[in-house]
């Protein structure tokens, strides 16, 4: 995904525990009672002693994450404060008093639940929509069934002028079988749609499901990774509608935006001449990534799902959680035998592509940026094709810049992503707020305007990793740079008016008090 994440660490601080070095360590974000639940244990004290903290020179030290750490020649002591039977006991019920007011609040949280209904809702939708697609495959398959028989009819009904499974040579020896499997594609594409599809000022806009659907179906025809990789057309259309299905219905995160994705990296390997240069198995490989690669998003980024001590955070140990339950829900999708367009790779091939796609979808984790794009430039200017590593850097990199794309397509394409992204954006700082876990500034619907959501992006995320894939192939920068070099301007001269705006708004007319400065 293309979100940013922030890196999460610990600290440390060390006690003198009856003249013994006692280390404790800590998450920046704990609450200062998990912190005193910390100390009463490693100082052997009794749960619920009012303590305080002191350093060697008799000052106090606040008992909170924010409190400065210290060495082991410098220890820190915990020291039980006397206090009255009365006093303990109002602080036990202090704390009963919090925890039941904590729980209440977490039983009536009435956004949570709005949201919860609204996902589902999205769900059913989806179902409905899926099964009416069914329904019109299945009449059109009855029909074909039908013009079938009776043609075979109309021709004597005998076997001679039926095409065969497999084909016969002249000898009467069997070759390789027929996979001309008949299609039933709800739309046929026009040579229009055909070369747009090839560039990245494409309008994802302007299409249904069931058209992208098509869309995606002919990428994979074209690319020959139906030949190639021996997939069996039905099931891609199968797994085409699976992975539909398993994208919510989010403000960004949706299947468009995987159409959208999946549509940029297809237009790269025509224009970077990628057939050429990679194997089909790395075109089938970058593909499927990129249609895969946010699978199930549920809306809310990792930093969230990090602080909330989600289920996805929980099970993938706080690293790339979205990231990797993109990969798991993928392949969940492949294992049903209906849907497994590698059915007819050999093991050795499908573990090697198995492998690839997962790296591929955890280097969208933005968290992940840098390392990756540094890793590139090392290895761009003397780039070896024939060097599996350098290859699957470049694969990537190419992915990270599909999935950040949006900006590099004319501007009537690209802005409106960017009100969807605000609104997921303002939909998770909301929640956040109502949770009481930090909000990242350019989240928050009170700090954030457009332009200062790009500008920084553009200049310093986008226009960076685009001008180092521009070294290994020259010809993107008219197409894809260029637009976004515009795109910047576009947003700073935005960030210009907004400003003038602010200030001649700075000063209002009240008719008691003339001029007087808004807060």
């Amino acid at each position: 995904m293309g979100s940013s994440s922030s890196s999460y660490g610990s600290k440390a601080v060390y006690l003198d525990v009856d003249g013994k070095v006692q280390k404790v360590v800590f998450s920046r974000h704990c609450s200062p009672q998990d912190l005193r639940e910390l100390l009463w244990s490693s100082s052997n004290i009794a749960r619920n002693t009012a303590i305080m903290l002191v350093d060697p020179d008799g000052a106090s030290v606040s008992i909170d994450p924010t409190m400065p750490t210290n060495s082991a020649n410098f220890l820190y002591k915990v020291v039980p404060v006397a206090t009255s039977q009365h006093e303990e006991t109002e602080d036990v019920f202090q704390n009963v008093l919090s925890q039941v007011a904590e729980q209440f609040s977490r039983a009536f949280r009435i956004n949570e639940l709005k949201t919860e209904v609204t996902n589902r809702l999205a769900a059913l939708e989806k179902r409905v929509e899926l099964e009416g697609l069914k329904a019109v495959e299945i009449e059109r398959c009855k029909n074909d069934v039908k013009k079938l028989r009776d043609q075979m009819s109309a021709n004597g009904g005998g076997r001679g002028n039926c095409s065969c499974k497999y084909g016969l040579s002249d000898d009467g020896r069997k070759v390789t079988p027929r996979r001309d499997v008949p299609s039933y594609p709800k739309y046929t594409l026009s040579r229009e749609t055909v070369e747009a599809l090839k560039k990245p000022t494409f309008d994802v806009w302007h299409w249904e499901h069931n058209e992208m659907l098509s869309c995606l179906e002919y990428m994979y025809h074209d690319l020959g990774l139906v030949k190639e990789l021996n997939m069996n057309p039905i099931t891609l259309k199968r797994w085409l509608l699976a992975i539909q299905e398993n994208y919510r219905n989010n403000p960004f995160h949706n299947f468009r935006h995987c159409f959208c994705v999946s549509q940029m990296m297809y237009g790269m390997i025509h224009l970077c001449g990628l057939r050429e240069k990679l194997s089909p198995t790395d075109m089938g490989i970058l593909m499927t990534a990129a249609v895969c690669h946010d699978l199930d998003h549920p809306g809310y980024n990792n930093t969230y799902q990090i602080n909330a001590r989600t289920e996805l955070a929980v099970r993938y140990n706080d690293i790339s959680p979205l990231e990797n339950h993109h990969c798991a829900v993928a392949f969940q999708i492949l294992s049903l035998p209906e849907c497994n367009i590698f059915a007819n790779v050999d093991a050795d091939a499908f573990r090697h592509i198995r492998q690839a796609i997962i790296t591929l979808i955890l280097a969208t984790d933005m968290a992940k940026h840098g390392d990756i794009l540094d890793s590139f430039k090392r290895k761009v200017d003397g780039f070896d094709f024939t060097s599996e590593e350098h290859v699957t850097c470049l694969k990537m990199v190419l992915i990270k810049c599909c999935d950040i794309s949006n900006e590099v397509r004319p501007t009537e394409v690209a802005e409106p992503w960017v009100d969807c992204l605000l609104e997921e954006y303002f939909m998770q700082s909301d929640r956040e707020k109502s949770e009481g876990l930090p909000v990242a500034p350019f989240m928050d619907r009170d700090k954030v305007t457009k332009p200062t959501a790009q500008i920084g992006f553009i200049k310093f995320v986008l226009i960076p990793m685009f001008e180092t894939v521009m070294k290994l192939f020259p010809q993107i920068e008219e197409i894809m740079v260029q637009p976004l070099r515009d795109s910047r301007d576009h947003y700073e001269e935005l960030k210009q008016l907004d400003d003038a705006m602010t200030e001649d708004s700075s000063f209002v007319i009240k008719p008691t008090k003339g001029l007087k400065k808004c807060e």
